[in-house]
């Protein structure tokens, strides 16, 4: 590459140019794109939120709020929006940091004595940038299960269980995405202010930034009239084929999740804190700050390498070459340009909110269903139009990526549970009461294992109402059929010890795409009579 000097005189001058104000509008016909894609993937809503460089250029909704009750979704619709929360949550550290409470390397017990990890030297070296940044040695998803899809535990019991979930890999040696630690970041706060999670960022962001629609809880969304209902696909060969329903909206996941992805906004309000991230903490009236230069520099700061799988030839164009994990937030390179961004998804709403510092352009695009190349798709068609790259039909060539590995999953599903010719699907291997009792996760809980008639039912009473009918698969294999249809099927296994009895159950998704919330895979279950 030539090494070209500029005089100063022409650096002024680039300086200049590049400073002058140069608003864009958003791709020619977007509405009408939107609009299109809303009807040719069946989702029912989205919103849809654009700044630059200070100024708001687009904030709109589309599409319903619900299929049962078609009201058109508007720019004050608030949406679910998943883990883009876990970038508040660094947002209140960040003002706690300003405020001189604490710092992010500050150990995490010299806050919170209780705490406590499978291993005692990671308890004693755990910081607070190491509850953000995904590096603890937890597997993917580690102890999802304590809030999927409803819990009666509380944030500091739930933080309480982290001492019994077993690590995947030795501290800080590598990337694994996590819930539970925002869990704990969310009780650092409280713990610190004397405030929960949810009324810190009530009255010290949304109420500071003057997000007056947006929601800290799942109570708080359900009370608001003007919200997008989630929507989902259960009546396929597995989840996310079939045909597209409302769902119960309380069987959201549970109250003590919430500062890793509780959050519900609007795309005027999220235009705010677009706002006021691509101000590195400025906010958009006025001079005051939200937080500090510094601070936003931390919450940008790359913390760990994520790991970057192959993309097919199609959407190659998309791959970075590096992607890492700062504080809330991915960073990576998008096509040449630095991108500022994170996703989030809840059961039946996804989300993402992106920023191109260097372009000084943020965006936000939700919808109230799990059509994940839609909001993947917009992403980066906007990403595209803004840095002047040409189209590339990504809604579509993502869509057809996501069918061919649905249609694969179903596939390994329909062969796993075809009937075989030998012996093993023929009944279970014990009488119905040899399944009967109460076993325990150390992490999770009890469950309850009862014989109704000629079927097994389990009940989950940490769940609070959970329960399946247990159908049997094969020797001492069973799939669940929960009463909740948004969760996942699973496998349940029942090992029996010398003397045929159970001594332990197992399980697993049945779908090979499962989310990685649903991390059966991490249960061990054994009898209570046995455990006392």
């Amino acid at each position: 590459m030539p090494n070209i000097r500029f005089t100063a005189v022409a650096a002024a001058v680039c300086h200049l140019a590049l400073a002058a104000p140069a608003f864009s509008a958003p791709p020619e016909n977007f509405p009408a794109r939107v609009n299109s894609l809303l009807d040719d993937l069946g989702v029912p809503g989205a919103t849809v939120a654009i700044v630059e460089k200070g100024e708001v250029i687009l904030a709109k909704g589309f599409g319903v709020r619900s299929l049962e009750a078609p009201e058109a979704v508007n720019a004050d619709t608030i949406f679910a929006t998943g883990s883009t929360g876990k970038a508040f949550t660094t947002a209140a550290l960040a003002i706690l940091v300003d405020r001189g409470l604490i710092k992010w390397d500050d150990r995490v017990i010299d806050h919170m004595p209780d705490f406590r990890m499978w291993d005692a030297w990671v308890t004693r070296e755990m910081t607070v940038r190491d509850l953000l940044v995904h590096r603890s040695g937890l597997g993917l998803g580690a102890g999802d299960l304590l809030f999927v899809p409803r819990s009666d535990l509380s944030r500091k019991e739930t933080m309480r269980r982290l001492r019994h979930i077993k690590p995947a890999t030795s501290f800080r040696s590598g990337y694994a995405y996590d819930n539970v630690l925002y869990m704990v970041a969310g009780q650092l706060v409280e713990e610190v202010t004397g405030d929960t999670w949810e009324v810190f960022v009530q009255e010290n962001i949304f109420n500071v930034l003057g997000m007056k629609s947006s929601t800290v809880s799942d109570q708080a969304l359900i009370a608001s009239e003007n919200r997008a209902r989630p929507h989902a696909r259960l009546n396929g060969p597995i989840r996310g084929m079939g045909d597209q329903v409302p769902l119960d909206e309380t069987m959201a996941i549970a109250p003590n999740a919430a500062p890793a992805g509780g959050l519900a906004i609007s795309a005027n309000d999220m235009t705010q804190w677009l706002l006021t991230q691509l101000g590195k903490g400025k906010m958009p009236a006025g001079e005051d700050r939200l937080f500090s230069e510094a601070q936003s520099a931390q919450m940008w700061l790359p913390a760990v390498l994520q790991p970057i799988s192959p993309a097919p030839a199609n959407l190659a164009a998309a791959q970075p070459m590096f992607r890492t994990y700062a504080l809330g937030w991915t960073v990576q390179d998008y096509r040449g340009a630095k991108l500022v961004w994170h996703g989030g998804a809840v059961f039946g709403s996804l989300a993402v909110v992106a920023l191109l510092p260097d372009q000084d352009v943020g965006f936000y695009v939700a919808v109230n269903s799990e059509e994940g190349e839609m909001v993947r798709g917009l992403l980066y068609e906007l990403l595209d139009h803004y840095l002047d790259l040409p189209m590339e039909n990504w809604p579509e060539k993502l869509h057809d990526f996501k069918v061919a590995r649905q249609a694969a999953a179903a596939d390994m599903v329909a062969a796993q549970l075809a009937p075989t010719s030998d012996a093993s699907g023929s009944g279970p291997l014990l009488p119905l009461a040899g399944y009967v009792g109460e076993y325990n996760d150390p992490w999770y809980g009890t469950i309850s294992v009862r014989e109704e008639g000629d079927v097994l039912e389990v009940d989950f009473p940490h769940s609070l109402g959970l329960s399946a009918k247990l159908e049997h698969v094969r020797y001492n294999t069973f799939i669940t059929h929960f009463n909740d249809l948004g969760m996942e099927p699973a496998y349940l296994t029942f090992s029996l010890d010398a003397e045929g009895r159970v001594d332990r159950i197992t399980a697993k998704a049945v779908s090979p795409i499962a989310d990685f919330s649903f991390d059966y895979h991490d249960l061990l279950f054994t009898p209570v009579a046995a455990a006392n």
